[in-house]
């Protein structure tokens, strides 16, 4: 692995994007981690427990395009400090609920923004990361967001005690304000332009990326339906990834605290367990995606494969948790299970950069509503599931017929396919939005 994605300051950008997925992981979940606290207190039945535990993926869901759109944009900095901002305040605001609306109503203000970081993060890395390893990055950088799901939940349970469930909101929207004026400190969107960047570091880099402005000066409009057409079944693949991933994110303690009557303290040490098997298998399935492409040359069938192994034994470890009981064995059937499905992260998220690098964050942000998209529907429906029948084993079946869809749909995948628009088109594109302009519906100033 070249030493320039750890060292100088391609490293360090690099370091502060594995650190924003950290640290806005743990905002993310760790309402689940205090949710047997909170459901007790204001008295929620397990439907109303995962409307609170969904209200994040509402404005996920409804800001990943428009996120990923700011972000090409308007750069990744600016975007990313403004998100930090958002989802920050939330988080410390989680702190003073005093019930469901009001507790429904900060997890929106964590979605809202949460909502464009990664198809953002994923733009500044494709400038930042060299191409040959743009699968790595990003299992690395979803390896952080899985390490921070692992330690989540013994980090709220020993900060509960000293400063109760509220004051852990506090604490950690605290340290999200922190790690967002370092960001906008120390980051440039365009590498050249950063004081700490060698030469040397520039060569491996690719060459700067701009979807706001031609190589003329002229404002370039985005191919909102052929980007479309090269992202939908990769956006599709992604659904039943995050569908899956949601009810580990969202109900695992619960799982553990009301299956097996364990205490919030116990349940922590095996959701602990359970995320730091994602955290193995993002990281691995970035190295094995980029190794397929540099030996094969096929990239093609580098994405698919890994893709097609992580469901496929996803699908058989979570088959195993409805047939076992003992709470160790489910666990790690549990663990085995998300280790598979995270496999499929790195090739999955390469392959808006393998398309269309000028529009990973428009692309990125396609993908990525699925993944809010599944952050609501997901949670709700577990609850519902587990109220009706009274069995918490049962939402799993679901899982895996969505994850069984994942896997016909990655043989429609085309990372080999760059996107492309005719030179007329291309023209036409422009022309009409120079027209736009002229009628007074934008303006033509530079960033």
């Amino acid at each position: 692995m070249p030493v320039n994605m750890f060292r100088g300051a391609t490293g360090r950008v690099f370091l502060l994007l594995c650190a924003m997925y950290f640290i806005e992981y743990i905002d993310r979940v760790n309402l689940s981690v205090a949710a047997p606290l909170i459901k007790r207190e204001f008295g929620l039945s397990n439907t109303r427990l995962g409307i609170a535990l969904s209200a994040f993926g509402y404005c996920y869901a409804a800001l990943q395009i428009i996120g990923g759109y700011l972000g090409d944009r308007f750069g990744p900095r600016r975007m990313l400090a403004v998100s930090g901002l958002l989802w920050g305040l939330g988080t410390l605001l989680t702190g003073f609920t005093g019930g469901l609306t009001s507790l429904i109503l900060a997890r929106l203000l964590v979605g809202t923004g949460e909502g464009g970081t990664i198809p953002v993060a994923t733009r500044a890395m494709s400038n930042w990361v060299p191409a040959q390893r743009r699968g790595v990055a990003q299992g690395l950088t979803h390896s952080s967001s899985r390490a921070a799901a692992a330690l989540t939940p013994p980090l709220v349970v020993f900060i509960i005690p000293l400063v109760g469930w509220r004051g852990a909101f506090i604490v950690l929207g605290l340290l999200s304000l922190f790690w967002t004026a370092i960001w906008f400190a120390y980051f440039r969107d365009d590498p050249k332009v950063h004081r700490g960047v060698t030469p040397a570091e520039l060569t491996a880099l690719p060459t700067y990326a701009d979807s706001a402005r031609s190589d003329s000066g002229e404002r370039k409009a985005v191919p909102w339906l052929a980007l479309l057409a090269k992202i939908l079944p990769v956006t599709l693949v992604f659904f039943a990834h995050a569908w899956a991933l949601w009810m580990y994110l969202s109900w695992l303690p619960t799982f553990f605290v009301e299956h097996f009557h364990l205490s919030l303290k116990h349940s922590a040490f095996y959701t602990t367990a359970v995320f730091l098997a994602a955290v193995i298998g993002n990281t691995t399935g970035g190295l094995l995606t980029d190794w397929l492409y540099s030996t094969t040359g096929k990239l093609n069938a580098s994405r698919r494969n890994v893709v097609i192994l992580g469901f496929g034994g996803s699908i058989v470890f979570m088959a195993c948790v409805l047939y076992v009981h003992d709470q160790t064995l489910v666990a790690l059937c549990l663990a085995l299970a998300l280790f598979f499905l995270e496999l499929s992260v790195g090739p999955v998220f390469a392959i808006p950069t393998d398309v269309a690098p000028a529009y990973a964050g428009v692309a990125t942000g396609i993908v990525s509503t699925a993944a809010g998209l599944a952050g609501v529907l997901s949670p709700i429906t577990f609850g519902y599931i587990v109220d009706t029948t009274g069995n918490f084993t049962s939402p799993f079946l679901v899982s895996i017929a969505i994850l069984a869809m994942g896997i016909v749909m990655s043989f429609f995948m085309r990372p080999d396919e760059a996107l492309r628009i005719p030179e007329r088109k291309a023209r036409q594109i422009n022309g009409n939005f120079a027209h736009l302009e002229e009628q007074g519906y934008g303006t033509n100033s530079k960033r």
